[in-house]
């Protein structure tokens, strides 16, 4: 909410709770030094054979719904004929999240999104690249409350992937546990 006092809670969690302890436990005398989200780019890729502009739109809608965002298309930049993907054909659909909207978002994927996926045990410790970024993937859009079953058309995967300013993906995934990311337990071989 732009001009208001209202606050997100986990945006303000962040700020009064994490920080000092993320600075305390990373040693960091400066506040500012310590990692933060900085975006969360929700994506979504289709090629349909037969109506593809019905897709996209009922795409957009959820998407915006689910975002608060209207997402922008992704198109291809080249021609690939074993995939046959023509230049300028639109490949999917993304939402790039900041400040507030990103906090918000990632309060709902953490507590209402994730914990009604079917047998959830955590989600994966694979979907951090190496730099400090972690990618999420979900194979149905459903799972957000806003979304209507019988509006979306067809059951579409997510890629949702957050990006941090974190050197490294010890620190990014500390970072993402301390905002409440459910991360798989790991298991002790002894």
């Amino acid at each position: 909410m732009r001009g208001g006092n209202i606050m997100n809670r986990l945006k303000q969690k962040y700020q009064t709770t994490i920080v000092p302890e993320l600075a305390k436990e990373l040693n960091l005398d400066n506040l500012l030094a310590v990692p933060s989200l900085n975006k969360v780019v929700v994506s979504t890729a289709f090629k349909e054979d037969q109506h593809q502009d019905q897709a996209i739109d009922l795409a957009k809608k959820w998407l915006a719904v689910m975002t608060g965002q209207m997402p922008k298309t992704t198109v291809a930049k080249k021609s690939v004929a074993s995939f046959n993907i023509r230049e300028g054909d639109i490949l999917g659909l993304q939402v790039t999240l900041r400040r507030d909207r990103m906090w918000g978002f990632v309060d709902k994927l953490i507590s209402i999104a994730l914990p009604r996926l079917r047998d959830f045990q955590g989600i994966s410790l694979n979907g951090f690249d190496g730099h400090g970024n972690y990618t999420l993937g979900l194979t149905e859009q459903i799972i957000f409350p806003e979304v209507d079953y019988d509006t979306i058309g067809k059951v579409r995967g997510l890629q949702i992937t957050f990006v941090t300013t974190a050197d490294n993906d010890k620190i990014a995934r500390r970072l993402l546990e301390s905002i409440g990311m459910p991360f798989e337990k790991e298991e002790i071989r002894g």
